[in-house]
């Protein structure tokens, strides 16, 4: 990095950066202690529920003109809500769905949202993930055009996904805009491979996928748990980030047809595979959680340089770990560098500060499940939690969050009390430039494509097809 781009960016930080409030995080709450002062409630919808944990993952638009969030809602009914935001101080539920039959399905039901826009048409594709012990064990995903939303009359559903060789379904989705000019989703199916499909070709009838990932090495039916993917302006590589197998993995996907293995992170003490692995937008170093996301479990952080310079065959030492309460596990998480935006379960909603890798500190938080600590469903209490019963567990409150770079506004959804939406003191919306990084998030630019990347010229001879 050069000098002036850190220069600026610690100016940058020394000026913006909130601290946490004279209160400090308890999982259980005194009255009034709720939340730190630097985080503002901007609006909560509380949704209809018949027992604990019957909302899972959210999916935020990036665009100012299209404010639609993407709420998941698992076990039964399975389905997703689109929340508009428009006033985001008065969130409502503007278009439901809901599965079939919804009563004869098992399992995790509705899990893996995330939406596309290609060619001027957006898209939102919802995983699921049922048991054969009802009907639609072999459903994968549900694919919809919702380009004319807020009008949810023009709502088209365009595609099903099924993997009848494969039941279970999609564990986890991501979509990201290639270097080459395709909308992609990559998909965690029940298998030892990552599925990744071009929008554009399930819009036009195909719903095989156009390229596949390999885990290198699992213990498991299914090989991946979740990804992310990002644009690395200096190697120029689109490079796939692995959680699943025996740990985390780095691929160069520039060419999707033929993945290669850049490094990985196996052999770290407790952590027997990886369940998310998310880089900071240089790609030098990753924010990792184990699968499965234990109690006692720290998010832990990764130097890469080390692997992907050749200089050792895996990294399995960290440089750094952080969590809010030792008794706790965090479950999902966004990077706006140098902020992690968390989402932990039973550990409530967390800003931590990521500048010093080595040295991660809290900033914010706000817990949105206040109540005893150990107040789950567990991770097997699909039965009980359907009688309305809970467990001696931390598997319960916040599952999903996701942050709109133009604005900062943040969103969670969390399994008991629905739909949320913060503010964070000094944090208005999130450029990676404005910190000497490369502008690389989740949060994909479908009309340019990624940031440092040459202007792709899409054309009919891309291969990789079968």
């Amino acid at each position: 990095m050069h000098r002036w781009s850190v220069g600026f960016a610690l100016c940058a930080f020394l000026l913006a950066t909130p601290r946490m409030s004279a209160q400090q995080y308890r999982a259980d709450p005194r009255p009034g202690e709720q939340g730190s002062s630097n985080i503002r409630i901007v609006g909560h919808l509380g949704l209809d529920a018949t027992g604990p944990y019957n909302t899972s993952d959210i999916e935020l638009e990036q665009e100012l003109a299209r404010p639609y969030a993407y709420l998941d809602r698992t076990k039964n009914p399975a389905g997703f809500d689109i929340v508009s935001i428009r006033d985001p101080s008065k969130p409502r539920v503007i278009y439901s769905w809901r599965i079939e039959n919804p009563d004869l399905h098992r399992g995790n039901g509705s899990l893996a949202p995330t939406y596309l826009k290609s060619k001027g048409r957006y898209y939102f594709v919802n995983g699921f993930g049922f048991t054969s012990a009802g009907p639609d064990f072999d459903l994968a995903a549900i694919v919809w055009d919702v380009t004319g939303l807020p009008d949810t009359s023009t709502i088209k559903e365009i595609a099903r996904i099924r993997i009848p060789d494969a039941p279970g379904g999609f564990h986890e989705t991501f979509a990201y805009k290639h270097s080459n000019g395709q909308a992609l989703v990559f998909a965690a199916p029940q298998n030892k491979y990552a599925y990744v499909y071009d929008i554009d070709r399930i819009a036009a009838g195909s719903t095989d996928p156009a390229y596949k990932v390999e885990v290198p090495e699992t213990k498991m039916a299914r090989g991946w748990h979740d990804f992310y993917v990002g644009y690395d302006p200096a190697s120029k590589q689109d490079r796939m980030y692995g959680a699943g197998g025996l740990g985390h993995y780095v691929f160069d996907v520039t060419n999707p047809a033929e993945p290669k293995l850049l490094t990985s992170v196996t052999g770290a003490s407790g952590v027997p595979r990886g369940h998310t692995f998310t880089p900071s937008p240089d790609g030098r170093y990753a924010l990792t959680i184990s699968e499965p996301t234990y109690q006692y479990a720290p998010a832990r952080v990764f130097d890469l340089k080390p692997g992907l310079e050749g200089t050792v065959k895996t990294i399995s030492r960290p440089v750094g770990a952080w969590m809010p309460d030792w008794r706790g596990a965090v479950h999902n998480f966004e990077v706006r560098w140098p902020y992690i935006f968390i989402a932990g379960q039973s550990d409530a909603f967390h800003v931590v500060n990521f500048m010093d890798p080595t040295n991660p500190y809290s900033v914010a938080f706000y817990v949105t499940r206040p109540g005893p600590y150990l107040h789950g469903t567990g991770i097997a209490g699909f039965t009980e939690q359907r009688a309305g019963g809970r467990s001696n567990s931390m598997y319960e409150g916040v599952w999903g969050i996701d942050v709109r770079n133009a604005d900062g506004l943040i969103v969670v959804s969390d399994e008991d009390s629905g739909f949320w939406a913060f503010k964070m003191d000094g944090f208005d919306g999130w450029n990676g430039h404005q910190w000497g990084m490369p502008n690389q998030s989740s949060a994909q630019d479908w009309d340019n494509g990624p940031d440092g990347a040459p202007r792709p010229q899409r054309v009919s001879r891309l291969t990789g097809f079968p």
